[in-house]
């Protein structure tokens, strides 16, 4: 198996551990996320200069999956969206917590 299907599996077997509409995170703790066809997984660990939060998508089980990478510190968010889907994922901190949500239609 190669590194990459290595990857991707273990993403879809995080990604199988149950999805939440809005939910807190711990460090190290996977949680599966949606944004329209996107799925994947969302963790991050705590790092001297913030939070380091990895975000994996793809579509269905055959696509090409997408890391996103981000340090957030305490009331920085961000923002995922594709121009094809209505809904975004958001990822904010407020002091030692981390959120994640769904929301709407992203805007600048």
């Amino acid at each position: 198996m190669s590194i990459r299907s290595t990857i991707l599996a273990a993403a879809f077997s995080l990604a199988s551990l149950g999805a939440a509409h809005a939910s807190t995170l711990r460090p190290i703790e996977g949680r599966s996320v949606h944004v329209g066809d996107l799925s994947g997984v969302v963790y991050y660990t705590v790092e001297p200069d913030g939070y380091r939060v990895v975000t994996t998508l793809a579509e269905g089980a055959a696509g090409a999956p997408i890391r996103f990478v981000s340090v957030l510190a305490p009331g920085q968010r961000a923002l995922l969206s594709t121009p094809n889907q209505a809904d975004a994922l958001e990822i904010s901190r407020s002091g030692d917590g981390l959120t994640i949500r769904t929301s709407g239609p992203a805007s600048n």
